[in-house]
């Protein structure tokens, strides 16, 4: 398959020569780096995974995107005008690529480990730019081509082969948008800050453009809702003329190649900006590479110069922070193992670019969250809309286990580091149980990030339907917890910040996700179905706590070998 995404990107050949690029040296670079993501370094005291476990996460991954694609493509079905159904499909797509770009490939894009081999060799600026670009390009044709599948083929039944045909020039075109336009951003960082403080503003960057991008689809839901209220209820025809804004959106550029087999288009000039869709990649390129290319390899070698230095830790700091977290390492943990993984936990999740980068953006998505629901609702006044909330106490449900995300979210990259070679000191530890280790840093994660949203959420909830509403607060707060150990038990058993991130999961790994949610999804159910019953949730909470308490001792006294085991996998 890398041999089939190698020849697709380099087919343009001449305009990447046109543009200062060796293509020799070009093609050579990607096919190295494309066989070395297939040949990763691992974690000390793992073995080498085979290729076959390679490959099968690999397909795993196209699948998601495939079943994300066939969500993607309800907008076509369900607007009856075929140039605003696509725009708002094709503003799902970018959104998603940009979003995968900003947040998974600004590492590959920044490797400042190119300055060892291609630095010093003659290769030009130019040349270094288009392949980290066209890598990563590469990534992203993996995931759009399976998530565009479905909408390809509901355009090719609707609309005939000269619909179908036309669809793979927006979706190549979409990939060019999303990483053009984003590492031209990148660039002009690049160009204007200084080398040491690039990670950290492209850090700021990414978790802030993380929720604005969480924030905009939010009220573009609203306002896709609203105007489904007005308009295709009816007669499923979404007047968007209405919204003349739309036309500066690549997204509608996109829309507009249908406006050129004879789909009618309600703002004028709409056939002309199907121009901008392929003219706006190539000028983005052609600045890029023109203007903000040049001295590229000198300050991306400078990019961590200083990385040694952002970790010194400093004392006033040290000492303001140093009471909190070890009085908490000892109240909830019973042995030096526990408290040493709580300590870790709770210092690295605050200096760990990738974890804040994954994990911060979802500390802020709760208040947009909540901002949306209010925009939402048909009334405008506080007053009735809580008096709304006090009629629908199912809304607890949703309120309470909301938060889960954020804990979820938080598990699944506790493992993960990008400096995960120094996980040999666990090995060199007389540590006779690493589970325990794995039990404080869990504990430090819960407590840090998860415990005070919830208790935010649940003096929320006790404000709006009760106090009696306190035995719901305690038996979601056991299910989420009861969740979490569940997927740490089954799926992520993995010493804290040990692991090095890779793009593509395991199959192993995604089945076993779904299998950790059976067991916490059905309670959540259950609570969902008894929030009337007071004694069905009493024998809820009391059968929950067993087995949290079953699960969470399990996963502590998780051993070397099946350490060793899950790290295979």
């Amino acid at each position: 398959m890398n041999k089939f995404f190698l020849k697709l990107v380099m087919l343009p050949s001449g305009i990447w020569r046109g543009m200062g690029a060796d293509i020799g040296q070009l093609e050579a670079i990607l096919d190295i780096r494309l066989k070395l993501d297939d040949r990763k370094p691992i974690p000390i005291g793992r073995q080498r995974a085979s290729k076959k476990d390679r490959k099968n996460g690999v397909w795993m991954n196209m699948f998601i995107s495939l079943i994300m694609g066939a969500v993607y493509m309800t907008p076509v079905l369900a607007i009856k005008d075929r140039i605003t159904g696509l725009t708002v499909s094709f503003t799902l797509f970018l959104s998603i690529l940009t979003l995968m770009l900003i947040t998974d490939f600004s590492s590959i894009l920044y490797d400042t480990r190119d300055k060892y081999i291609i630095v010093p060799r003659p290769v030009n600026d130019s040349t270094i730019v288009l392949s980290r670009i066209l890598h990563v390009s590469i990534y992203l044709l993996r995931v759009m081509l399976p998530m565009s599948l479905p909408l390809w083929i509901v355009l090719g039944m609707k609309d005939g082969w000269l619909s179908a045909v036309i669809f793979i020039i927006p979706v190549l075109l979409m990939v060019c948008i999303a990483v053009f336009l984003v590492n031209s951003i990148y660039l002009l960082l690049l160009k204007l800050a200084k080398p040491e403080r690039f990670n950290d503003i492209i850090n700021y960057f990414q978790i802030a453009f993380s929720v604005l991008f969480f924030g905009s689809t939010m009220f573009m839901n609203t306002m896709l809702s609203r105007i489904s209220s007005d308009s295709m209820i009816d007669n499923s025809v979404v007047d968007i003329a209405k919204y003349g804004w739309i036309r500066f959106l690549p997204s509608y550029w996109l829309a507009s190649f249908w406006s050129l087999i004879g789909f009618p288009a309600k703002l004028p000039g709409t056939q002309w900006l199907s121009i901008l869709a392929v003219v706006f990649p190539l000028v983005c390129l052609w600045v890029l590479i023109k203007y903000l290319a040049p001295q590229f390899a000198r300050k991306i070698s400078g990019i961590d110069v200083v990385a040694a230095a952002e970790h010194t830790p400093v004392a006033g700091v040290k000492a303001r922070n140093s009471k909190l977290y070890l009085k908490l390492a000892n109240l909830l943990n019973k042995n030096d193992t526990a408290k040493a993984g709580f300590i870790i936990a709770w210092l690295q999740t605050s200096r760990s670019r990738s974890f804040k980068m994954k994990v911060y953006p979802m500390v802020a998505f709760m208040p947009i969250y909540f901002t949306s629901i209010i925009l939402q609702s048909e009334h405008t006044s506080i007053a009735d809309i809580w008096s709304t909330l006090v009629n629908k106490p199912n809304v607890i449900i949703f309120l309470l286990y909301f938060n889960s995300i954020l804990l979820m979210q938080g598990i699944t990259y506790l493992a993960i580091s990008d400096q995960y070679r120094s996980s040999w000191v666990y090995y060199s530890a007389p540590v006779d149980t690493p589970g325990q280790v794995i039990s404080g840093a869990i504990k430090a994660l819960w407590i840090k990030f998860f415990l005070p949203i919830f208790t935010f959420l649940a003096i929320f909830v006790m404000s709006v339907w009760g106090v009696h509403t306190i035995v719901d607060v305690v038996l979601a707060l056991v299910n989420i917890t009861l969740f979490a150990a569940c997927m740490v038990r089954v799926t992520f058993r993995y010493l804290p910040f040990s692991m090095q991130e890779n793009i593509n999961l395991g199959s192993n790994r995604v089945i076993k996700s779904f299998i950790a949610m059976v067991v916490p999804g059905a309670l959540g159910f259950g609570h969902y179905l008894a929030i009337d019953l007071l004694w069905l949730k009493l024998l809820f909470l009391v059968l929950s706590s067993i087995l949290l308490w079953l699960v969470w001792d399990s996963f502590t006294n998780t051993s070397w070998d099946t350490i060793k085991k899950n790290e295979l996998e």
